[in-house]
């Protein structure tokens, strides 16, 4: 029954935390902020325990410090956890914060993808290397179709993005595979991605995914920092 209740508490507790990380990465709860487990239980009409446990969940993202005497304190950014997924989201939600995160997410995007196309020009198997010729095949497909905010175009486009971080073999990169995702969901969720995406820039897609099927390392790095460049030109981001 124990495992049942604690089941249920779920997702009222993503809610509250929904709730409280948006506020405090948006400044509406500022650096310095003080405020107390009472407080929590007060606000949202909660038990101690689910409110001890949002607590719990904001010290691990970096958002609060606690402490007996002071309670909860809202913490600088520096000390916030920025790779994980949901501190991205609430910042992505934040217009103050939406644009230093895009940036952030673009320069991250910029730093390691090329690394990760020339590795997978190496470390790519066969099959690898044939689903990426698809997808870029897909890709430009329906960038000529205007459709490049549609699911299908992003459906694919962030499965080949993906799998150039996989066929990297650098577990190191393929961690940051969600990051990087963030960018590429949030450019279509907040308008930033044209219906008509540069069909010469998306074709470039296709040069990348021919380098790792000829382990090309040197044309593979060249054309994701050619794709990349493109990309972010047209997104003006």
């Amino acid at each position: 029954m124990a495992a049942s209740g604690e089941r249920s508490s779920q997702p009222l507790l993503s809610s509250i935390l929904d709730t409280l990380g948006e506020e405090i990465v948006s400044g509406e709860m500022p650096e310095g902020h003080t405020f107390t487990l009472h407080d929590l239980s007060e606000r949202f009409d909660i038990s101690r325990t689910v409110a001890r446990e949002a607590m719990r969940a904001l010290e691990q993202l970096g958002l609060v410090s606690s402490s007996r005497r002071v309670g909860l304190r809202v913490l600088p950014q520096s000390e916030w956890n920025v790779f994980d997924h949901s501190v991205i989201s609430w910042r992505l939600r934040s217009d103050e914060q939406r644009p230093a995160q895009l940036a952030s997410l673009r320069e991250l995007r910029d730093a390691i993808e090329p690394g990760a196309a020339r590795l997978a020009a190496t470390n790519a198997t066969d099959a690898e290397a044939r689903e990426l010729v698809g997808l870029a095949q897909r890709i430009v497909e329906l960038a000529g179709e205007d459709q490049g905010n549609s699911d299908a175009f992003q459906e694919a486009d962030l499965a080949f993005h993906a799998l150039v971080l996989r066929a990297s073999r650098n577990e190191m990169f393929e961690q940051l595979t969600e990051p990087i995702m963030d960018i590429m969901r949030g450019r279509a969720l907040y308008g930033i991605m044209p219906d008509d995406p540069h069909v010469d820039t998306m074709k470039i897609h296709a040069e990348l995914a021919d380098a790792v099927v000829k382990h090309d390392a040197n044309r593979a790095e060249d054309a994701s920092r050619r794709l990349l460049r493109g990309v972010n030109d047209f997104m003006e981001i």
